[in-house]
């Protein structure tokens, strides 16, 4: 086990205001033995499901007490398709290998029809207008040793999907024990994702509004207070969801499919912050309030791995797996000379036009960005590498400051090859538009403050913490509100997350002055970084379903010490929450 070393002669952590814990380094590593496969395999959808899935919870056939599917009838019937069948199963790996300098080590991962669970799990591809139901079965081994639990409450992380389908925090369970907001607990639970738009109830076209589409999405474990171990260990993967303008179909013949990269050259990358101890095996002090940086960068479940790619256009869906570490990465050369890509998408959403000639794409934790990088460009057998020019040393977040070219490289790729076929994919010039804004809404639409501070060691949100039986704001259905979303604390940065629906920034402020909303996040979002002395105005809507939700800070640590607030949409003759209708408040 690692201890972290004393900082000005004390431990870190004694005081009232704690310097961050220092770790020992992690064992040097063996770069560019690892290869990443070639292209995914997304998940096959299954025959049957045994038991068949119900409405309500099966619990006399194992599953978890959850509340009942809602509105499944009705969607199935408007959609006029039956639900595509999934199953994924979290399980213990007992030999994944990090990278040749380390041992065979266990790791939890989720398992789909292939044998053996994996980190990232298996990829589901969605389509809008066709719901799926996924069976997510418990099989981690409940007398394990070491960090994390083996409950779990997955969570599909932006998908709009009714609460109890949402992995809500509360909603973990295993064979023998169930989570305060289950009634009973299971081997398994169905999740029901109906994979319609929002804006559902309000277009009436039994769709909902395509300008509300997602991309990238991925799950993952949320049990509350082990999120951050539960990931570290390896618990989640993505989901891609497909619609006619983004048809994942690169030779799509329909008049306005966008045809950009599509499979196999669209590429899901994760990015994972781990440290491992002297004998190179993974660690994680899930007691600190401070949690653990790591220092070594885990793609795709492998540390310094080689991607071999065709000389032609790449989709790549990036993500920020956490628990801590941020990233701003660039492609650059052997001699570190930096390359151009296209941004396309941030947080899993298209752009309204692609972003050209980039050189750097910054996410936060749980932040997603999709990028198109032309490999045609380069003869055969370059070799490039993506490096982190962030330099970050806490889980505080990035100090400010670059490091330029000379980052760590922590995947390198070899064009080694040419297409079988000719590359046809595209990046047009406009994308996907964005819903319009009404000024009188936005006027009209209440307004709450949410303050997110660290105080002696204590992760509060308006100056309490998570409640996970108490919804701190009651929003009627179909109710739009503008959320300001502040951080007052210096030091620290943290990436918010809001469940089931995204939000748009409407205004930033730093340090009291105004500030640009740079031109990626100025599209849907479901992850807001708030930087030191930041105050954000985000303008939401609280559409289709009903039930408990959550926000929290996606630094993994902080919401798993209570960095969270419930909230519940309710029917509109419900309570609008603390402080009526009006048009202020705060939870």
């Amino acid at each position: 086990m690692l201890t972290p070393l004393l900082l000005n002669g004390r431990r870190a952590g004694a005081d009232d205001d704690p310097e961050p814990p220092v770790f020992p380094p992690s064992p040097p590593t063996t770069p560019w033995q690892e290869e990443l496969p070639t292209a995914i395999t997304p998940l096959p959808a299954l025959a049957a499901l045994t038991p068949a899935p119900t409405v309500a919870p099966n619990i006399a056939g194992g599953e978890a007490g959850r509340a009942p599917h809602q509105r499944y009838d009705e969607l199935i019937s408007a959609l006029g398709v039956a639900p595509l069948l999934y199953e994924l199963k979290a399980k213990e790996q007992p030999d994944w290998v990090f990278n040749p300098a380390y041992p065979p080590q266990p790791i939890w991962g989720y398992e789909g029809t292939t044998p053996g669970a994996t980190s990232p799990g298996p990829t589901i591809f969605a389509r809008y207008g066709r719901p799926i139901l996924c069976r997510i079965r418990n099989q981690l081994p409940q007398n394990h040793v070491g960090f994390g639990t083996p409950e779990i409450s997955t969570h599909l992380h932006n998908l709009h999907t009714p609460s109890e389908s949402d992995g809500f925090p509360g909603d973990f369970y295993s064979a023998n024990k169930a989570g305060p907001t289950l009634t009973a607990p299971g081997e398994f639970k169905d999740h029901f994702y109906p994979n319609i738009y929002a804006g559902y109830d309000q277009l009436q076209n039994h769709i909902g509004d395509p300008n509300e589409a997602l991309g990238t999405l991925w799950y993952h474990d949320h049990t509350m207070d082990f999120t951050a171990p539960n990931l570290v260990r390896g618990l989640f993967g993505f989901y891609f969801i497909f619609d006619p303008l983004d048809p994942g179909n690169e030779r799509d013949p329909i008049p306005g499919a966008l045809r950009l990269p599509s499979h196999p050259y669209d590429y899901p990358l994760s990015f994972a912050d781990k440290r491992f101890d002297a004998n190179g095996i993974l660690f994680y002090d899930q007691f600190n309030p401070d949690g653990v940086l790591g220092d070594k960068v885990v793609v795709n479940g492998k540390i310094e791995p080689v991607l071999k790619v065709a000389a032609r256009k790449y989709r790549f869906r990036l993500l920020n797996v956490g628990p801590s570490r941020f990233y701003g990465l660039s492609l650059v050369t052997p001699s570190n000379v930096r390359q151009t890509f296209t941004y396309i998408a941030n947080d899993g959403n298209l752009l309204p036009a692609p972003l050209l000639n980039q050189t750097l794409v910054s996410f936060s934790v749980a932040e997603r960005a999709d990028i198109v990088v032309d490999f045609s460009r380069y003869p055969i057998g370059t070799e490039l590498y993506l490096i982190n020019r962030l330099r970050q040393d806490s889980t505080r977040g990035p100090d400010g400051t670059g490091i330029g070219s000379n980052g760590p490289r922590i995947l390198k790729f070899i064009v080694d090859r040419f297409p079988p076929v000719q590359d046809l994919s595209q990046v047009p010039a406009a994308l996907r538009p964005l819903p319009p804004l009404s000024l009188a809404e936005i006027a009209a639409a209440r307004v709450r403050r949410w303050d997110f501070d660290h105080d002696r060691g204590v992760w509060v949100i308006n100056d309490r913490l998570f409640n996970v039986q108490s919804a701190r704001a009651q929003i009627p259905q179909g109710a739009a509100e503008v959320w300001v979303l502040i951080n007052d604390d210096d030091g620290w940065q943290h990436p918010i997350h809001i469940h089931f629906e995204e939000g748009r920034i409407l205004s930033k402020t730093r340090e009291g002055r105004n500030v640009a909303v740079p031109l990626h996040e100025r599209g849907r979002k479901d992850v807001f970084l708030l930087g030191e002395d930041e105050t954000l105005r985000v303008f939401i809507r609280f559409r289709d379903f009903l039930g408990k939700y959550v926000m929290h800070c996606h630094n993994l640590i902080h919401e798993d010490h209570a960095m969270m607030v419930r909230f519940d949409i309710v029917a509109q003759s419900g309570n609008p929450g603390p402080g009526g209708g009006g048009s202020s408040g705060s939870g």
